[in-house]
């Protein structure tokens, strides 16, 4: 009996220091921390859960946008989180000090290894960007167009035979059109994905690639020991999104291995322009070291571009079409405009020809800005550093410390009314060059505040082959068929929600109808 009581106060006291230690532990956040002084929720201040509730619900770029609304363009999100909407702060951040990372990348680690999107130092960071940069440079990429073209028209032809019909599912189309190119310029082999589609077939990869930014926002808010147990369940849905990671390893473990047999055995042309990066990366030395890449780390990158490029611009295309479905204005002068630089709607003109449409470009500067490609917070930390010169870091007339993790969102960027009037009309005719007094001013201002690829020297390395697919597919779209949506693509369905690198429809889903043009 006396044990018993003895344990009994035990626990009492037990739980009554674990209290008083979170009520002294909140007070001091919200007066006493070195970050005290910003405006924000005093909720944020106690606790990252409240933040952490918002990634869950897929709703973190909306909820951190209206804090912008309600307490300026400083907010403290968390314990010791602050995110800023400020054009200078930006190039400050991303630009002039290259601050690292915040932890929150390594949630998007590949086949359990780093590559460059999740390396959270600077330094390492551009080591392993040389290894692929010369590949997305656009010189290089305009070598490539046959391998964009190809499976294009492929899909063109394949959409015309169920056209006006019934509606496609977009997302699923346009991803395995991604795929099919990423693959083909990526290792030099064909995986044909659209012609699955086609078919009525799953393609594994392309699910694969679906499933990483889900497993990815699960893995940034789950303990590893729970994120290991959750995925034993045993529901093959389940095990697949939990294996995403794996398939898409093997997929890319076999192409390198294919890749440095056919080097090996000198079967690779050394003259052939048309490189693709995995060769590019089998050749590459680490400057610090001078030692090859190795295999891993090839395998992590390889996978990372996959990722970073399939469903981005798979989403951001079918937002840009269901645009096209219920503005008939915008889209008869893109239309007009591309009747005339595409006679021939099954031959895709040069890069260049392209790049030269103003309404074209106008109309996918203006996607960019209200479904950028990367919408959320990018991370970055407070170096210690500065501490060690004796000042923290001067965000807008707020001191913050080392260790701090701070960022802006390209989401918030888009939509500072100041710059972009009227910011939630989709207004392609904002980036047309007029003799308006003040228009090129207006247009450098609306440049510098764009980031739908991030900013800084973190910015995606991709973004060129990114910008020159959408123009591909935005072009041959709308040159040959003219876009509808059905009553279940609607504002509630095509409602956005974010995930970090990514976002997408409510729905999950984007079905539109593609009627033919009569050339």
């Amino acid at each position: 009996m006396y044990s018993v009581s003895i344990l009994n106060t035990l626990a009492v006291v037990s739980v009554s220091l674990i209290v008083a230690y979170a009520v002294l532990k909140a007070v001091y956040n919200i007066f006493f921390h070195p970050l005290s002084a910003i405006p924000g929720p005093w909720f944020a201040a106690v606790s990252d859960f409240w933040l952490t509730t918002h990634v869950i619900r897929l709703e973190q770029c909306k909820v951190v946008d209206s804090l912008f609304a309600r307490y300026g363009p400083v907010v403290r999100v968390g314990p010791n989180k602050v995110f800023f909407n400020d054009l200078s702060s930006t190039k400050n951040v991303y630009s002039l000090h290259k601050f690292d990372k915040s932890d929150y990348y390594k949630s998007l680690l590949t086949n359990n290894n780093d590559h460059a999107m999740t390396t959270l130092e600077h330094a390492p960071h551009s080591m392993r960007r040389k290894g692929y940069a010369p590949h997305y440079a656009p010189a290089n990429i305009a070598k490539f167009q046959p391998e964009m073209h190809e499976p294009m028209v492929e899909l063109v032809n394949n959409v015309t035979n169920v056209a006006g019909k019934t509606s496609i599912e977009c997302l699923t189309l346009f991803r395995n059109l991604m795929v099919d190119v990423l693959v083909s310029i990526s290792y030099g082999y064909r995986i044909n994905a659209v012609k699955k589609w086609a078919s009525d077939n799953e393609d594994p990869l392309s699910t694969a690639i679906s499933d990483f930014p889900k497993r990815g926002i699960l893995r940034s808010v789950v303990p590893t020991w729970a994120w290991n147990l959750v995925c034993r369940i045993p529901i093959s849905r389940w095990r697949q999104l939990c294996d995403s990671d794996r398939i898409m390893a093997e997929f890319v473990s076999e192409r390198v291995y294919q890749a440095r047999t056919e080097i090996n055995s000198g079967k690779v042309d050394e003259s052939f322009e048309n490189v693709p990066m995995l060769h590019r990366l089998l050749k590459y030395r680490y400057s610090s070291t001078g030692q090859m890449m190795p295999d891993n780390d090839i395998i992590s990158e390889a996978m990372g571009h996959m990722i970073a490029g399939s469903d981005t611009s798979s989403i951001s295309l079918s937002y840009f079409l269901w645009e096209l479905s219920r503005r008939p204005d915008i889209a008869a002068k893109l239309q007009a405009e591309l009747d005339e630089a595409m006679p021939n709607a099954h031959a895709i003109p040069d890069i260049s020809v392209l790049a030269g449409l103003p309404y074209l470009n106008a109309f996918i500067n203006e996607g960019l800005r209200v479904y950028s490609a990367a919408p959320s917070p990018l991370e970055r930390v407070v170096p210690e550093t500065l501490s060690k010169m004796g000042e923290g870091f001067d965000l807008m007339g707020f001191e913050l410390p080392a260790g701090t993790v701070v960022a802006t969102q390209a989401w918030s960027m888009h939509r500072n009314s100041t710059i972009f009037p009227s910011p939630e009309t989709f207004t392609p005719e904002r980036w047309l060059e007029t003799d308006q007094p003040g228009c090129a001013e207006r247009l450098a201002r609306m440049q510098q505040n764009m980031m739908p690829f991030g900013t800084g020297s973190r910015i995606c390395g991709g973004k060129n082959l990114a910008q020159a697919m959408l123009k591909v597919m935005v072009a041959a779209v709308a040159r040959n068929f003219d876009v509808v949506a059905p009553p279940e693509t609607n504002e509630k369905s095509m409602e956005i929600k974010d995930s970090f690198v990514s976002y997408f429809p409510s729905a999950m889903e984007c079905k539109l109808i593609f009627k033919p043009r009569s050339s």
